[in-house]
């Protein structure tokens, strides 16, 4: 869609200063909401009269509103239902289209609220029954191997190794991550100021490991001739970045993602394995060990217990397969 949309734009506006979504978030509904919009840009194809007696195919004159943004608020249940057999037609998976759906969601409840539609087409739209998916967690061997394999030694592998070992050690998200702030960062308390979803903050305790690679990575960017204008700017800015990139400033959560596969391939683990891998395996290794569930569930910043529950079926397949494998009268 060439023309931009204004409607989209407030929308996005809306997500990050009212609501507090992260960049990454509000990006990923403007996208939705781009495709949507796109899809009703399309000029509607003519529909063909019944065949008989000769009878001519009689053409069908469009008469939606030609502005996309007019489609988008005289759309009504079937539009939205068509732009999902669009999307089913793609291939996408349910998972991905109950996102769509709840973008539009979103979007249609607040354009009602702010009096730009008089009805929520929504209200008629089911979310596709979804199956529902075990999050995937790695074995304590698997993480202490990944986290040898940067190398200590010099500034950048310090801080990658500081950075594998705080997403296990805490369970963040890694959008969490590279948003610390050096003042986020208590090493007295051990702990970590962490903003989560919705600007909500939460304390998390750091493990003596990650409180050691942080210090060390600490210890090496602070004479680092490269990283001068972050040592100074960390004397009175509260804002400079925990973890910074070579240049010296704020890591993304893409360049985390790009470092984690590299170490991946490095000690030939699964390259499947994400940072929220890490965040998975923290919630699975402490419920395994003993760790109630409202603490986990503090621990992550889950607003639901529901969602914390998950973990907890993990748990118990693991109990039941190592019963399987090692029980003589298993089965």
């Amino acid at each position: 869609m060439t023309e931009d949309n204004k409607l989209i734009e407030q929308f996005v506006n809306y997500l990050r200063f009212e609501r507090h979504f992260s960049p990454y978030t509000a990006r990923c509904y403007g996208a939705d909401l781009r495709q949507y919009a796109e899809f009703l840009a399309q000029p509607a194809r003519p529909a063909a009269a019944p065949h008989g007696d000769g009878a001519e195919q009689a053409a069908v004159v469009d008469t939606a509103p030609q502005n996309v943004e007019q489609r988008m608020t005289a759309a009504d249940a079937t539009s939205i239902r068509t732009f999902l057999a669009h999307l089913d037609n793609f291939g996408y998976s349910p998972a991905t289209t109950a996102r769509k759906i709840a973008t539009l969601r979103s979007f249609y409840k607040w354009m009602l609220r702010r009096g730009i539609v008089q009805t929520n087409p929504m209200v008629m739209i089911r979310t596709p029954k979804q199956t529902k998916r075990l999050p995937k967690a790695i074995s304590v061997e698997q993480i202490d191997k990944l986290l040898s394999m940067p190398d200590n030694r010099e500034t950048l592998g310090a801080r990658d190794r500081a950075i594998l070992e705080t997403l296990y050690s805490t369970g963040v998200r890694v959008s969490e991550l590279v948003d610390l702030n050096r003042t986020d960062l208590d090493q007295n308390e051990q702990t970590l100021r962490i903003r989560g979803k919705g600007k909500k903050e939460r304390i998390v305790p750091l493990g003596s490991h990650a409180l050691a690679a942080i210090r060390h990575y600490l210890t090496l960017l602070e004479p680092d001739p490269r990283f001068t204008a972050v040592r100074e700017a960390a004397v009175s800015d509260p804002s400079v970045a925990l973890f910074v990139n070579k240049n010296g400033g704020r890591l993304s959560a893409r360049s985390v993602r790009r470092k984690l596969d590299k170490y991946l391939s490095q000690c030939g683990l699964d390259p499947s394995i994400s940072p929220h891998t890490l965040r998975h395996s923290f919630a699975t290794h402490l419920l395994e060990n003993g760790a109630d569930l409202r603490s986990v569930q503090e621990l992550l910043g889950h607003q639901s217990l529901s969602t914390t529950q998950i973990y907890t079926h993990v748990s118990s397949m693991r109990i039941r397969n190592a019963y399987q494998e090692a029980h003589p009268r298993a089965s």
